[in-house]
């Protein structure tokens, strides 16, 4: 049986957040990784959108900074939900 998309970006998650904990066991601070990881996000999400001869157009950056937003809101909304289940408890 094949993994759907959701199964899949959960585990590419997990692989980016442990290589991300791989580099900070090597004492790279952690807002250098978190802005690394953001860079290569943006080069990749370019990269899907405009092919590797094109760059984005302003309407592209705003479609990707929507996505981007979307995310950080549905991560925040399910760290907030576990701190409320855990105070439930």
């Amino acid at each position: 049986m094949s993994k759907s998309d959701a199964e899949m970006h959960i585990e590419v998650m997990n692989r980016f957040i442990e290589l991300a904990n791989t580099i900070k066991d090597e004492e790279v601070g952690t807002h250098v990784i978190s802005a690394a990881l953001m860079s290569a996000s943006a080069v990749y999400a370019t990269y899907v959108a405009a092919g590797n001869e094109g760059g984005l157009h302003p309407s592209g950056v705003e479609k990707v900074v929507d996505a981007y937003r979307q995310q950080l809101e549905q991560v925040q909304a399910a760290k907030q939900a576990q701190v409320e289940q855990s105070q439930q408890q």
